[in-house]
């Protein structure tokens, strides 16, 4: 018997547009993506490319036609519905370009589902370019086969976080200081995760946390992690005992 090819093949592109997709639709992409498809990986008539809007799912789509500087693609098949996202969200200080970049990268590799950026006392990033990030969160999306985009919030100052904050979602601190091993912390259901700056929370920070009804310390192990590692072994440790990795 000979055997039926897999299609689409492995190889396929796959990209995240802005636009919500349907059955039959016929879309043109310019500007970056098209270079991508036209440039980078060649793409010709009859080539196929994987799509996902972060609404209806993920869909293939055939290459109709390829120039220059644009290229239309046709929907010809539905290959998923949107994931369902485990409701973790990450809260974390902003970091240096470079670091805060992998951040985005991998949190949203490991599935969180809303990054809030909180601005603490020792924060020493007082500007963020929320569109790179977002360009990071989806170009991660489109490599991990994520098919819900993290939802990425606006920068918040920490008072005004707990202010606000909803009691029912519990907020798992990450506390040098210490306290309950986040494996045993973790309960199914909403969460968020705190991670601080690099220089660590103040104590009236650490103080004004501890005291909020939904905050709970926790421990990442015996060691002093950076910021961005804090907040990937977290989110791996949180996915691994409630979230989709079980």
């Amino acid at each position: 018997m000979i055997a039926t090819p897999a299609w689409p093949p492995a190889s396929t592109p796959r990209l995240f547009v802005e636009t919500e997709l349907t059955d039959g639709q016929v879309l043109t992409l310019d500007g970056a993506q098209a270079n991508y498809l036209a440039n980078v990986m060649r793409a010709k008539p009859g080539d196929p490319v994987r799509l996902f809007d972060d609404v209806t799912g993920e869909w293939l789509a055939e290459v109709r036609d390829a120039g220059k500087r644009s290229l239309t693609l046709a929907i010809t098949a539905k290959l998923g519905e949107r994931e369902a996202v485990p409701d973790l969200w990450l809260l974390f200080a902003p970091i240096k370009k470079g670091r805060i970049d992998w951040l985005i990268e991998k949190a949203t590799e490991l599935g969180v589902a809303r990054l809030q950026p909180v601005i603490t006392q020792r924060t020493i990033v007082d500007r963020l370019n929320m569109d790179r990030l977002r360009a990071h969160a989806i170009e991660a999306a489109e490599q991990c086969d994520r098919t819900a985009l993290p939802e990425l919030a606006e920068p918040v100052k920490l008072a005004a976080l707990l202010r606000d904050w909803d009691k029912a979602r519990p907020i798992l601190f990450a506390d040098e200081q210490g306290g309950a091993p986040l494996p045993q912390a973790a309960k199914p259901g909403p969460a968020a995760i705190l991670i601080g700056p690099e220089g660590g929370f103040t104590e009236e920070e650490r103080a004004l946390i501890r005291a909020h009804p939904a905050a709970q310390p926790i421990t990442l192990g015996p060691r002093i992690l950076r910021a961005d590692t804090a907040a990937a072994a977290a989110i791996s440790l949180w996915m691994g005992a409630v979230g989709d990795w079980r």
